[in-house]
């Protein structure tokens, strides 16, 4: 396996398992259609024909000889309110995921009412959210009538070439400390020492203040973790609304929807007004990296596997109001994006499944010390998709957590609409409900047209 995708399973805890869930409303969609939809396409990715086994010293990927498609769904016939289908998802969201066979598993409610709702369990390391969405894009058109026109991915050994495009990147950014095997030909540029003295500098730099960067203050979302985790989703926010005050405000949809997540937060830390004015809290974001890898390590177009970074952006929990929080979002997003920490974090991670288990839990806490939440926003396609001929009416999905965080906030954009999510363990929060609410009241504060 690529250590990229082995790193969620060597930094799994028994508390804190490195599951995605995602949940589509598809209406009208019947047992018997998805079973021929999953068998014909959805296994046409044979990443999801294997399972990871651990042969010392690393990990692989293992075809399950055994393998059997009815072993990965389950159909609840039960005729779910809005109330009782977000408890049955969370009831799913805790089932564990068996080691013996292939890694994930769907379950159907053909009769919810509003439409069925089928959820998707997938340990991390078969694939990222991004991936997961690419899969998903060409496995749903945008008409009922019309077939995926490609689907499918052979899953092949691609260590060797990883690492092969690693090195030549490191050629590429440190010139002359990694030479290469032949002189470059006349006439060819080459690194001046300027340059690979800066680039460096700044390597060494941007490395020490990732490592400076202090640990969140304790606070109620800083408890031990219980394993229990209850999960809830918004009504649908026009994406509209969204655009209007980035655009009012000069900002991005981003920062509107962190600054969202500082001030539900806030009234959560369990902390004073003083101890606000001195607290420290990050959101750990993950970041898409595909476009800045070399071309050998970067996925294929269709190809299940993880490639992103981590940011860990300053909520400011002890601001007064909504464009105070929004500002000061916006400041510390733009100092982030010109800085290198979204490919440290993923170097950094990748290394976890090549230390030796007592290392791996310091490199954890190096990461998850440094944030109380993570906070994902994956964009959607902007107009409605069907799934075996079946409308696609929602996409929620609720992100994973490592190390000690326990809160987890999704934003999904999907045909003109966006919806939050919070996953979260059940010794940090028990009120999910109200803290969407304060996300969408949030909201209400901006100005912008409604």
């Amino acid at each position: 396996m690529l250590p990229s995708d082995s790193a969620w399973l060597a930094l799994e805890r028994p508390e804190n398992p490195m599951t995605i869930t995602i949940m589509l409303r598809v209406d009208g969609l019947t047992p018997r259609r998805f079973r021929e939809f999953m068998e014909v396409y959805w296994l046409a990715w044979e990443r999801f024909r294997f399972r990871p086994v651990w042969r010392a010293p690393a990990w692989y990927w293992e075809k399950d000889l055994g393998f059997s498609a009815p072993q990965h769904l389950d159909v609840a016939l039960d005729r779910f309110d809005q109330e009782q289908l977000q408890a049955w998802v969370s009831e799913r969201l805790n089932d564990p995921l068996p080691r013996y066979r292939p890694g994930w598993k769907f379950w159907l409610a053909p009769n919810a009412v509003g439409g069925a709702a089928l959820i998707l369990r997938l340990h991390h390391c078969y694939a990222d959210g991004l991936s997961l969405l690419g899969i998903f894009d060409h496995l749903c058109p945008a008409s009922p009538r019309q077939y995926p026109a490609v689907y499918g991915h052979p899953e092949t050994p691609r260590v060797e070439r990883w690492l092969g495009a690693g090195q030549q990147w490191l050629q590429s950014q440190l010139g002359d400390l990694m030479p290469a095997e032949e002189p470059p030909a006349s006439g060819a540029c080459s690194p001046s020492p300027g340059g690979v003295a800066e680039s460096a500098r700044r390597l060494i730099q941007e490395l020490s203040g990732f490592i400076a960067l202090p640990p969140d203050s304790p606070s109620q979302l800083k408890r031990p973790l219980s394993g229990q985790r209850r999960c809830r989703w918004s009504a649908p926010v026009p994406l509209a609304r969204f655009r209007s005050i980035a655009k009012t405000t000069h900002t991005t949809i981003n920062d509107v929807l962190l600054s969202c997540v500082a001030a539900a937060v806030r009234p959560r830390l369990g902390l004073t007004g003083t101890q606000l004015d001195d607290a420290v809290m990050h959101a750990a974001v993950p970041v898409d990296i595909r476009s800045t890898l070399p071309v050998g390590a970067r996925p294929e177009p269709g190809e299940p596997g993880n490639c992103f970074g981590t940011v860990f952006v300053p909520l400011p929990v002890d601001g007064e109001s909504a464009l105070e929080r929004l500002f000061r979002i916006k400041h510390e997003t733009r100092k982030l994006k010109k800085s290198w920490q979204p490919g440290l974090a993923w170097g950094l991670t990748s290394c976890a499944a090549l230390i030796p288990e007592p290392g791996r839990r310091p490199l954890s806490d190096l990461f998850f010390r440094k944030a109380s939440a993570v906070v994902s926003n994956v964009p959607g396609t902007p107009e409605i998709r069907y799934l075996s001929g079946c409308a696609i009416t929602e996409q929620m999905f609720w992100v994973p957590q490592a190390g000690d965080i326990g809160l987890g906030i999704s934003i999904v954009s999907y045909a003109g609409q966006v919806q939050f999510g919070v996953v979260a363990d059940t010794a940090v929060m028990d009120d999910p409900e109200a803290f969407l609410q304060d996300c969408l009241d949030e909201l209400a504060q901006f100005p912008g047209e409604s």
